[in-house]
C-alpha cells in the first residue's frame, strides 16, 4: 500500500513538472525561484524529452507493479515485486544523477525535485522491504 501511494503521489508531482515543462502552467510554486531555473538548465531535458516526462512514466510503472502486487497472493508477487524494485531503484539512480546536476551544475535547488527525490528513496525502501519480506515466506 505504501508503494502505490508514493507513486501516486511521485506521479502527481512529475506531472506538475511535466505540464511546466510542456507551457501548460505559467510559473511553479516554489518560493525562491531556483524550479524555474532548474527547469530551463539544459539537465531537464535528456534523450531530448523533458526529464518529468520520465518521472512520469517511472511512477506510472511503479504504480502498476504496486497494485498488482496488492492483488496477488504472497507466493505470486515476486515479479510485481521485482519490477516495483528495479524500477525504483532505476528511479533512486537517476534522481541522484539529478540532484548532483542541481548542486554542483546548475547551482539552484527545486523543492519539486527535491520533493520527488524523497519520494522515490522512500518508495526504493518500501520496494526493497517488500521484495525482502516475499525472500523470507517458504
Amino acid at each position: 500500500m505504501g508503494a502505490a501511494l508514493l507513486s501516486l503521489i511521485g506521479f502527481f508531482v512529475a506531472t506538475y513538472l511535466y505540464l511546466f515543462k510542456l507551457g501548460k502552467i505559467a510559473g511553479l510554486a516554489c518560493g525562491t525561484g531556483g524550479c524555474e531555473r532548474v527547469q530551463a538548465s539544459p539537465w531537464a531535458t535528456f534523450l531530448g524529452l523533458p526529464v518529468a516526462a520520465y518521472g512520469v512514466a517511472g511512477y506510472l510503472a511503479c504504480l502498476v507493479c504496486a497494485l498488482i502486487a496488492l492483488q496477488q497472493p504472497a507466493d505470486r508477487r515476486h515479479w510485481s515485486d521485482a519490477l516495483l524494485l528495479a524500477g525504483a531503484a532505476t528511479g533512486v539512480a537517476f534522481t541522484a544523477w539529478l540532484t548532483f546536476a542541481e548542486a554542483f551544475l546548475i547551482h539552484a535547488w527545486c523543492r519539486w525535485c527535491l520533493g520527488s527525490a524523497a519520494i522515490i528513496a522512500l518508495l526504493c525502501l518500501c520496494a526493497l522491504l517488500g521484495w525482502r519480506s516475499l525472500r523470507r515466506t517458504p
